[in-house]
């Protein structure tokens, strides 16, 4: 995989440079403590900033409003919803509809924010800025739209980070504001970015899930246990994201003392199958892992190597003429002719024991994948 910048179908125009302003304003800020000096109010104040607001990002913005892996009454709701935007991230309703669409098209063209297809730096911060990605689809996130003080926080999304700086200023003064809120708030911005980027390039991959999620137990630390991503992937209902028990989940004991406090329930855990990896795969994930395998193999080059052969084979005309009126039905024609270089069920069945993580589902997988070689392959040799 490339990480150079890439810049999506519609070039550099449709990034919406305005609302770069105030992200950009926010990384200066923090130079800020080169006048204020840095105080240890400042900084104890920053770091419990940061903590308190990654479980807003964790808990809120991403395990609630998105994935609503467990309930909560309306107040406390409210202030998850507070507590989630105080990081400045926009809106809840903003962030749960763009996250149910990521999950959605996960690592395809349609994804958001894909490294595979637009690289590590948009990924990770420019498809914020991107014009496209600026309105909400509130049909995507209708079950939370319908609250009126949620809808508010949507139309004011900074007032939340901006009483929380102005707190942090009658706290501990000028370093107070520019360590205490600034450098914990540019931190949270790209901790949590890296669960876009980092978490799709860099870990390890326990579950088949038909993209490029993967478990990191760096990021897992920073994020309070949001880097077991190819955990979530695999499952993504699950109030607990940690499966195996050293994979610390720090969310998830938060919210198991939320729950002891009765002030959420109903948290949701992965069913055993799950755990054990020993459940089916749907059809969505079969095919994408599938179209990931064949893409694995050259057809260009395959077709080079066969197109080459084909005069020294005995009936090579008949070959010829037979892949030609194939049309639809190239592949069915192609798997029937033996013709060599073409890749074997067998060969495919082995870069996917190379490639793909164990699952009860691989020869439903290996199947599609071979399929779809012989697809793509004999379409191309039909062509005259």
């Amino acid at each position: 995989m490339k990480n150079e910048l890439k810049i999506p179908a519609g070039g550099a125009e449709d990034i919406v440079h305005p609302q770069v302003i105030p992200f950009v304003l926010a990384h200066l800020a923090c130079f800020g403590a080169i006048w204020s000096g840095v105080t240890w109010q400042a900084v104890v104040l920053g770091v419990s900033l940061y903590w308190l607001r990654m479980f807003g990002i964790t808990g809120g913005y991403h395990r609630y409003f998105s994935h609503r892996t467990y309930k909560t009454n309306r107040a406390f709701q409210f202030v998850l919803a507070c507590l989630a935007q105080a990081t400045a991230q926009k809106s809840v309703l903003w962030w749960g509809a763009k996250h149910r669409h990521h999950h959605l098209y996960s690592d395809t063209a349609e994804d958001i924010h894909s490294p595979r297809h637009t690289g590590i730096f948009y990924s990770h911060v420019g498809w914020i800025f991107d014009k496209k990605n600026d309105s909400t689809d509130l049909l995507k996130i209708d079950d939370f739209a319908r609250y009126p003080e949620l809808v508010w926080l949507h139309k004011y999304e900074l007032v939340p980070a901006v009483v929380l700086a102005v707190a942090c200023f009658f706290i501990a003064g000028w370093s107070g504001l520019f360590v205490g809120f600034f450098w914990s708030t540019v931190a949270l911005y790209h901790a949590t970015f890296c669960i876009n980027s980092l978490a799709h390039v860099h870990g390890k991959k326990r579950y088949v899930t038909g993209d490029d999620s993967r478990n990191n137990w760096i990021l897992a630390f920073f994020t309070m246990g949001e880097g077991w991503h190819n955990n979530h992937h695999a499952y993504q209902a699950s109030a607990r994201q940690g499966f195996r028990w050293y994979e610390y989940d720090f969310t998830y004991y938060i919210l198991l003392g939320l729950s002891k406090l009765k002030l959420v329930s109903a948290m949701e855990m992965p069913p055993e199958a799950v755990l054990k990896n020993e459940h089916r795969l749907t059809a969505r994930i079969i095919n994408k892992a599938a179209a990931d395998l064949a893409a694995s193999f050259d057809i260009e080059q395959i077709e080079a190597r066969i197109r080459a052969s084909l005069p020294t084979l005995p009936n090579s005309a008949e070959v010829q003429a037979c892949l030609e009126q194939a049309q639809t039905r190239a592949a069915d024609v192609l798997s029937s002719l033996h013709l060599p270089h073409v890749p074997t069920r067998d060969e495919v069945e082995a870069a996917a024991q190379r490639l793909l993580a164990r699952t009860p589902s691989i020869e439903d997988v290996v199947d599609r994948a071979h399929a779809l070689v012989l697809e793509k392959l004999g379409k191309r040799l039909a062509q005259v």
